[in-house]
């Protein structure tokens, strides 16, 4: 059919054997070499082990008078279904324009038909079901069992961004992959006139001078060997870079069980990469968790609140560290409020080469592939690559992310009316020299300063610059109190009449500081 195209990518997802490229098939009235699993091992094993090209070509609607020259050209991805193979279906997903998920209508929703359902949430903003096998279907119960799966599909939808998207039955292949050719698709005629109602799609014309991300793209080399070619990426100058970190943001996939937590390792995917990458979780501090989202950028001049993990409406927020030598201790998000944005960085074991502002979608890949669970664990966007190999020293002490101490210990003693000894802030063997400066809080209400160690014992002395009041004086001024008991013998009735000094109640002291987790002489800062 001759005329200028505009193309569009259409992605054929589902659960293994739900007849994917059976349909791709059925559609296509041109494959390419890569089509209908023509691959040796696929055709060895059985199930499609790389993306799939076709496509087949119809008038483009709603065209203008004058154009009738213009083509629909549909290009379908075939993807792999089989769990092992999530991360060439994750690839296929980031260059589609619209999603075909196709349900084996006698089975229904299946783990991975779930999986791509999460994937073409992130990837892609518009979706059509395929109920495929309805010749499996006995013929006079078909319709009855068609409608309550389109019901059932209906019910899953209603809580995605997919909610009210056409639901279309066929059978691909009549009597199944080893049933002769010659009983002809049902329902192939209707899936195409739905597929050509979607509009505001990206566009580009065939033949072409040139080729963007998704193009399926055809190029001629003389004398060269094939085989020395192995999958890459082909790109303009200076468009993509190979990072060894990046900074991105996060949002959880609330189908995900259990926490994101800081330190641990997820697969990350981006671009047409999947690797290792260890995960450090931050945001602003709780009073600007209301702050509108900033997508397309980092800004490096704010500083940012480390957490134990990703901050959910049902988790805690990390934002403190208790006990006298900072032990971990997890405080609760406070009124159960959540950021409206959060971020990442992420620490791949081996580099990766992406553009920025990219797609990443981090999973469990190493979890059960049998088991009844989502493997996809959270997606974001790409903001800051770092390209040099040294970043922990040429970037990171830039990256102003800072845990929130507290260390609570006691007043002793008073000195004077502006000094005080302290003890229980500190162990016995820290230096206690690292701390002076820094401003203490007591629960009289005075604020002081350390100004020094006091003996070896861990103690130290406290300035107070305002001088205590008569109030804490007399709190801190001790009483005198008996000890002796009755009936304790000669020597415990020497003792009777001997007193020691108590204070009337305890003060407590309090001590908070920032320290900055990429700081490399780890200095303690307090807010003025």
């Amino acid at each position: 059919m001759a005329g200028r195209r505009v193309n569009v990518n259409v992605g054929v997802l589902g659960h293994i054997d739900s007849g994917k490229t059976a349909l791709a098939r059925a559609l296509s009235t041109t494959a390419s070499t890569a089509a209908f699993d023509k691959q040796p091992q696929s055709r060895e094993r059985g199930i499609t082990l790389d993306l799939g090209f076709s496509c087949f070509v119809v008038p483009l609607p709603g065209g203008e008078p004058g154009t009738g020259d213009w083509l629909l050209q549909v290009t379908l991805v075939d993807c792999p279904g089989h769990a092992s193979l999530i991360r060439t279906i994750i690839g296929g997903a980031q260059i589609i324009d619209l999603m075909m998920l196709v349900i084996d209508v006698t089975k229904g929703m299946q783990t991975q038909s779930a999986e791509c359902l999460v994937i073409g949430q992130i990837a892609c903003q518009k979706l059509v079901v395929v109920l495929n096998k309805i010749d499996l279907l006995a013929q006079g119960k078909r319709q009855a069992a068609i409608d309550k799966m389109t019901k059932k599909m209906q019910k899953t939808l209603e809580n995605t961004k997919f909610r009210g998207a056409p639901i279309i039955s066929v059978a691909a292949k009549p009597g199944g992959p080893e049933a002769p050719e010659t009983e002809a698709p049902q329902g192939i005629s209707e899936l195409i006139e739905v597929v050509k109602k979607v509009k505001s799609m990206q566009m580009f014309h065939t033949p072409v001078t040139y080729a963007i991300q998704g193009d399926r793209l055809g190029i001629c080399v003389t004398q060269f060997d094939p085989k020395l070619l192995e999958r890459g990426l082909v790109c303009t100058p200076e468009s993509l870079h190979t990072i060894h970190a990046a900074l991105i943001s996060v949002e959880k996939i609330p189908y995900f069980r259990g926490p994101l937590q800081t330190k641990a390792k997820f697969h990350i995917t981006v671009g047409h990469e999947t690797v290792m990458g260890r995960m450090l979780f931050f945001s602003l501090a709780p009073d600007s968790f209301d702050l509108e989202p900033v997508l397309d950028s980092f800004d490096l001049s704010r500083e940012y609140l480390f957490q134990e993990q990703y901050l959910c409406k049902d988790s805690t927020l990390v934002a403190t560290d208790g006990g006298n030598e900072g032990d971990g201790k997890v405080g609760q998000a406070p009124e159960g409020r959540c950021p409206q944005q959060q971020w990442a960085l992420v620490e791949f074991e081996k580099p990766v080469t992406c553009p920025r502002l990219c797609l990443v979608i981090g999973s469990r890949l190493d979890a059960d592939i049998h088991a009844n669970t989502c493997r996809l664990a959270f997606h974001g966007v790409l903001l800051q690559g770092l390209e040099d190999k040294n970043y922990t020293e040429s970037f990171l002490p830039a990256l102003r992310v800072y845990k929130l101490k507290h260390k609570h210990g006691l007043v002793e003693r008073v000195m004077d009316d502006y000094s005080v000894i302290g003890r229980s802030l500190f162990k016995k063997e820290t230096n206690i020299q690292l701390f002076v400066g820094l401003k203490v809080q007591l629960s009289t209400g005075e604020q002081g300063i350390i100004d020094s160690a006091f003996g070896q014992s861990g103690k130290f002395k406290i300035y107070i610059p305002g001088g205590l009041s008569p109030e804490s004086k007399k709190i801190l001024t001790p009483t005198l109190k008996k000890r002796g008991r009755a009936g304790r013998g000669e020597a415990a009735k020497q003792e009777e009449g001997t007193e020691r000094p108590e204070p009337t109640q305890p003060v407590t002291l309090s001590l908070s500081f920032k320290r900055y987790i990429f700081d490399t002489q780890k200095r303690m800062v307090q807010s003025p």
